[in-house]
């Protein structure tokens, strides 16, 4: 007995549980990215961020520790157009040979003009900003997802459409959101110049005294311009961005006799317990935002 006993033990090990295998990385180069990716790999892929919620991914330096984050990773996601070069190199230094996504392929992308101090190149990469185009993004990952997993692919594709539907839904909420606002009244002044999409898409004007970039300081002769234009025409909407050095704005507005009314989120998420730990979360509140302070 005891002999059969201990013969029967290896096909009791055989028939164990296998292990569960660690699911495949995908990175992404900033949260606003991540989460999008999130929408379309739920749970197939483990998701790591590069630059987190609230960090400026304009100017970000990667530590040894993304490289590692990166390396052996299946699938990586970056912008391009200019705004995250740093992840180009992160990848280049890590032999990176997975599936690299380029979510802005294919799309029609705004011109830039060169700001002083700061320049993107010849391409406004803010293209996030239409959920239009935030559509086309999720596209571009659906089909990088599939290339680099090809066994989840109708999992992706269901999760695309999904999230399709979603942005769909959005887009519309933001036009009837919109056309609450007389047309002369629909002008935003905020910190620096990431709206140029959303403001060709829904028909708002966007006014930035530090331009495209936040690093560059605008003039006197610009500050005093946007304040004869702020009383000109009794603009009200001035909001801060959650990236962008607040003291500029603020003296503006106090010169100009206005009130700051929020904070936007333009090229980071909030933390998760924030008004815009989500794309969408993102869109709504600035939205929500908008529309009070355009109103007056």
């Amino acid at each position: 007995m005891h002999r059969r006993a201990l013969l029967a033990a290896p096909g009791l090990l055989l028939a164990r549980p296998a292990a569960a295998q660690p699911r495949p990385v995908a990175v992404a180069s900033f949260s606003i990215l991540g989460d999008l990716l999130r929408d379309v790999a739920g749970e197939r892929m483990e998701l790591r961020v590069i630059a987190g919620p609230d960090v400026d991914a304009h100017h970000f330096q990667p530590r040894p520790s993304h490289a590692e984050a990166v390396r052996g990773a299946r699938l990586v996601l970056r912008n391009g157009a200019g705004f995250d070069n740093w992840f180009n190199r992160l990848i280049a230094s890590t032999g990176f040979s997975g599936v690299n996504v380029l979510a802005t392929e294919g799309l029609t992308l705004r011109r830039a003009a060169p700001t002083p101090g700061h320049n993107h190149g010849s391409q406004d990469p803010h293209a996030w900003q239409d959920a239009r185009l935030a559509i086309g993004y999720l596209r571009n990952i659906e089909a990088g997802l599939v290339r680099a997993d090809a066994a989840g692919a109708a999992e992706y594709r269901g999760r695309a459409a999904a999230a399709t539907a979603r942005l769909e839904a959005l887009d519309a909420w933001v036009r009837a959101e919109i056309a609450r606002v007389p047309e002369a009244r629909r002008v935003v002044i905020t910190s620096h110049d990431a709206f140029a999409y959303f403001g060709a898409a829904y028909g708002v004007r966007f006014l930035a005294p530090q331009g495209v970039g936040l690093q560059s300081e605008p003039s006197a002769q610009q500050v005093a311009n946007l304040i004869r234009q702020i009383r000109a025409q009794n603009i009200t909407a001035v909001f801060m961005e959650n990236m962008a050095n607040p003291a500029t704005l603020r003296r503006l507005a106090e010169e100009a006799g206005v009130t700051v009314r929020g904070r936007l989120y333009a090229d980071a998420l909030s933390a998760p317990d924030g008004p815009a730990a989500t794309y969408e979360a993102m869109m709504r509140h600035n939205v929500t935002l908008m529309v009070a302070a355009m109103q007056g």
